[in-house]
């Protein structure tokens, strides 16, 4: 089952999504479609972590620790995302970095552009970073 819960932040509304353990999904309410029958809104632990977290985050502090997270994606995705959630609070990489990372580890070549495309898919930004 999926479960939705809001957060009001400084930016807006924020859906979360949950698979009742994890957060699988974050998003701002107005780019998320009208919910259907598959969605139950439900108070949860992880909510409530994943509302603390977003509090000391919008208060421009360092959260620390990320609560439960389990994005849906590819295996590429998410090694992307799992290199993404090391990138310390107040700092910055980019593609090509990330990308020569997957490639070293990986043994062979890696597009930023393609570090860049899983980055876009990431249904979880802001937990875990765009860059």
């Amino acid at each position: 089952m999926t479960y939705t819960t809001y957060y009001f932040s400084p930016l807006g509304k924020i859906i979360l999504v949950s698979d009742g353990a994890a957060l699988t999904e974050l998003d701002f309410a107005e780019d998320v479609p009208p919910a259907s029958g598959e969605y139950t809104q439900k108070d949860l632990p992880v909510f409530e972590e994943v509302s603390r977290w977003l509090d000391v985050y919008f208060a421009g502090r360092d959260p620390g620790a990320l609560p439960p997270l389990a994005p849906h994606g590819t295996a590429f995705q998410q090694a992307v995302w799992k290199i993404l959630r090391g990138i310390p609070y107040g700092t910055t990489t980019t593609y090509g970095r990330i990308a020569a990372h997957i490639a070293a580890a990986r043994g062979g070549r890696m597009s930023a552009q393609a570090v860049g495309g899983a980055v876009g898919r990431n249904p979880i930004s802001i937990l875990i970073p765009c860059h």
